[in-house]
């Protein structure tokens, strides 16, 4: 048992750090979008499904609250949270459109939304991602294994080449917390 526990260890060690060294200027330009984005008035808009969920309200919350240092709160919002109007749509439509019909509602040229998805071909959060680009939103699509059809349509695509969802998820909240972090530091330092 030890051995398999170090062995999660180094693969997820070993992960992060060759998802870091391929994706370092895309990382910078998802930072620089964010920071843009909220200096023109904008928001952050998260969403995902299972774990992508709660990665996007994890995000979400360290960009309200705070990450590494006490500052005033950045408008970030999960749609993954509010479960009355993610169940009515559900229920009255199809629970394809549980995020887009948000994005409708809530989005605004300029925002930018984070699309999670592990396979990379979660038709809700494509779909989000579609009608967040007609409405003039920036988009960043966090996925795995090859992406999937997020990876083509995104502005910007944060890939995690592997199949292991653990990992990949490992890698998100690792690359959404160094997002957070360079955000605070480009708009408070």
């Amino acid at each position: 048992m030890k051995d398999k526990i170090i062995q999660s260890f180094l693969e997820s060690a070993d992960l992060k750090v060759m998802f870091a060294k391929k994706n370092i200027d895309e990382i910078i330009k998802t930072v620089e979008t964010v920071t843009d984005a909220i200096n023109q008035g904008n928001k952050i808009i998260l969403f995902g499904n299972g774990g992508s969920a709660a990665d996007a309200q994890h995000i979400a919350a360290e960009f309200i609250n705070r990450f590494v240092i006490d500052r005033p709160p950045l408008p970030a919002i999960a749609l993954t949270t509010d479960t009355s109007v993610i169940t009515s749509i559900s229920n009255d439509s199809d629970f394809s459109h549980i995020f887009s019909k948000q994005i409708k509602a809530l989005g605004k040229e300029g925002d930018v939304a984070f699309g999670l998805s592990t396979s990379g071909d979660s038709e809700n959060v494509i779909k989000a991602l579609h009608t967040g680009k007609k409405l003039g939103i920036k988009t960043v699509g966090m996925t795995g294994k090859d992406g999937g059809k997020i990876a083509n349509i995104v502005d910007i695509s944060l890939n995690v080449p592997s199949n292991s969802t653990p990992r990949i998820q490992e890698v998100h909240i690792t690359v959404g917390h160094i997002i957070c972090e360079m955000v605070e530091l480009l708009l408070f330092k």
